[in-house]
């Protein structure tokens, strides 16, 4: 019978880690509870007024669960927000050492908003990219943790609305993506996985598609599937679920993700 290993002799930059990932569109802390809010809740996405620190310090817990956390429209500090940067007052709130955010769309005069990403593993770069797109304000925000092809990349965005932008920007994002063995894409898409353009982020990626589909829109009542964590097939990916962001029109999208011990070290 053969010894054991002794502890020390284990190599741990082999040995897989498990990583727990959260996708959020917090709506700027506003509340939507059915569509007719849309209309008669409108002021609250452009005025500093409802509980919005309320709902933060209830996205706050969630997020603290989790290891790394991508946000799509996060208030960068305008009006509407009091001024409060969103993305680092989360970080505060739920225990994140690292943070960073991508104020990329102005809305009116009074709000605006950002892609942002939580960490509490130190990022040994950050890089922003502006998205293409009929209409612009919209891009991805990429994290590299880890050093030479075994590092981790992780990438938030929040795509268009309409599939002709949505293409160009996966497009986009399939380049900046297409060498990376160790990549986790996440956000708020605006679409299904089975959409055409979808399929050509697959093809230029090692991206694949989740195993199961988790609806997380509308938040009320989900029905659709277009909040995505798309992972590597280098990566082990499971126990998707999807939890409540306060009351935002999103639920927040939840993965653990088992990556090499070497993808995380500096």
């Amino acid at each position: 019978m053969p010894a054991p290993i002794p502890a020390a002799a284990v190599d741990t930059d082999t040995a897989p880690q498990r990583l727990k990932l959260l996708s959020a569109n917090i709506q700027a802390g506003s509340s939507t509870r059915r569509y007719s809010d849309y209309a008669t809740r409108s002021w609250s996405h452009v005025l500093p007024a409802g509980n919005k620190r309320g709902m933060l310090d209830a996205i706050a817990k969630l997020a603290g669960r989790h290891d790394i956390v991508g946000l799509q429209e996060a208030d960068p500090g305008s009006w509407r927000s009091g001024f409060t940067n969103q993305t680092h007052y989360l970080a505060e709130r739920g225990g994140f050492d690292y943070w960073t955010h991508q104020p990329n769309r102005r809305v009116g005069q009074f709000a605006s908003s950002a892609n942002g990403l939580l960490s509490k593993f130190e990022p040994l770069e950050i890089t922003v990219h502006a998205l293409p797109g009929r209409i612009s304000g919209r891009g991805v925000l990429v994290a590299r943790f880890g050093e030479g092809d075994e590092g981790l990349t992780i990438a938030v965005a929040h795509l268009s609305l309409g599939a002709q932008s949505r293409a160009s920007q996966l497009s986009f994002i399939g380049e900046l993506l297409s060498d990376t063995p160790h990549a986790v894409l996440m956000g708020d898409f605006n679409c299904t996985v089975d959409r055409p353009e979808m399929q050509a982020l697959f093809r230029q990626t090692r991206l694949e598609p989740p195993s199961c589909m988790v609806h997380t829109f509308p938040s009320w009542k989900p029905q659709k599937a277009i909040d995505h964590i798309l992972v590597s097939d280098t990566l082990g990916c499971r126990d998707m679920q999807a939890f409540p962001a306060a009351f935002s029109d999103h639920l927040a999208l939840s993965v653990e993700l088992d990556v090499p011990g070497a993808a995380l070290k500096r």
